[in-house]
């Protein structure tokens, strides 16, 4: 569209910008017998592929509104790394998908399993899509879960209604998946920095583009205006970062979510994790007793810093602009509208932020 977006995206402007890294989707769209909404599914992130070896990314993670869930992370907290698939999903699909995923890994890391006892704490996170899908209705099956994972692959990202994302809203729009990257450059070297987000969460009044009042312009009628959604932000890295400074990371990203001018209402579930793929290794079950890892200076990671909160803030706008208009579930009689890319310019451009040439 040609926003003054800031920074340097990557060739995919997407978290598969990260080497390594890849997503895969199943998204449930159709209806029951008795005339139910069905409009779901699952968004899986691999941040070391489809390797055979289970082995550790390091890993923080920030709570910035804590209606939610995300499993895994007390682990993540103390040991500072998680290993395999990462999936989203809907609230009520959380338990089906951490099976499916626990069943992924047993069977895809078959080898370490067999040398030792092992388990398997994989990370699942949630927004809710009751208002748009039969969510008590629990249709994500593991063959759902599965498929997401098993399908993750490189390149392109799509985005809006698929997956996880599938029915969210964001600012009172059709929301659900998006994703933006980042490339920076620190002491001479080549890094890349990208969100993905399950955008479920915000007002219209308070939407805000690149500084401008866009909800203000685009006023919202239809009963209260209250923040009732969630997002969860999941950042990634290939720049080598101890988990402490990755828990800045994670934290950086409210300052993303918040340019878009969501306050975090108490009802929401804000959540953010941020995993960097450098420092690969065996998990610790199978390392040496002494460890080496390289990491930034706490010093260099301003541009970081930086990065995340530009991929974060854009992410949820193109989780936004990629989305379709989708019919009310609960209570019913209306339609969730897709943001309107043509007014959006024409708001823009009245406040001089307008497509650059």
């Amino acid at each position: 569209m040609g926003l003054p977006f800031s920074g340097e995206t990557g060739p995919h402007n997407a978290i598969t910008d990260v080497p390594g890294v890849l997503v895969g989707f199943s998204t449930l769209d159709g209806s029951t017998e008795d005339g139910k909404i069905i409009k779901t599914g699952v968004t899986a992130i691999l941040p070391r592929g489809h390797a055979d070896e289970p082995a550790p990314v390091w890993a923080g993670l920030h709570r910035f509104n804590g209606n939610g869930e995300m499993t895994g992370t007390h682990w993540i907290e103390d040991a500072g790394y998680f290993f395999g698939p990462l999936c989203l999903t809907n609230t009520h699909s959380v338990g089906i998908v951490h099976h499916a995923a626990v069943r992924w890994m047993i069977r895809r890391y078959a080898s370490a399993w067999s040398k030792r006892p092992m388990w398997a704490l994989p990370v699942v996170a949630e927004t809710y899509d009751g208002q748009y899908s039969d969510i008590d209705g629990q249709h994500v099956t593991e063959a759902h879960a599965l498929s997401a994972i098993e399908g993750a692959a490189p390149g392109p990202v799509a985005e809006g209604n698929v997956g996880g994302g599938n029915g969210m809203r964001c600012y009172k729009f059709k929301g659900g998946t998006g994703t933006s990257s980042r490339a920076l450059t620190i002491d001479g070297r080549r890094y890349t920095v990208a969100s993905l987000v399950q955008s479920n969460h915000g007002v219209r009044d308070v939407f805000t583009v690149l500084g401008v009042p866009v909800g203000l312009h685009m006023p919202f009628s239809e009963g209260e205006q209250r923040e009732l959604g969630s997002i969860i932000v999941i950042v990634a890295t290939d720049a080598p970062l101890l988990p402490h400074q990755l828990q800045r990371v994670a934290r950086r990203a409210a300052l993303g979510i918040g340019r878009g001018g969501t306050y975090g209402g108490n009802s929401s579930g804000d959540i953010f994790l941020a995993f960097s793929t450098a420092n690969p290794g065996p998990l610790p079950v199978f390392a040496p007793m002494h460890l080496s890892m390289e990491h930034l200076n706490d010093g260099a990671c301003d541009p970081i810093y930086r990065a995340v909160i530009d991929a974060t803030e854009e992410a949820v706008l193109n989780s936004m602009l990629a989305a379709e208009p989708t019919p009310e579930f609960r209570p019913g009689g209306n339609v969730c509208p897709a943001l309107d890319a043509d007014e959006l310019v024409r708001i823009m451009t009245r406040y001089g932020r307008g497509p650059t040439a």
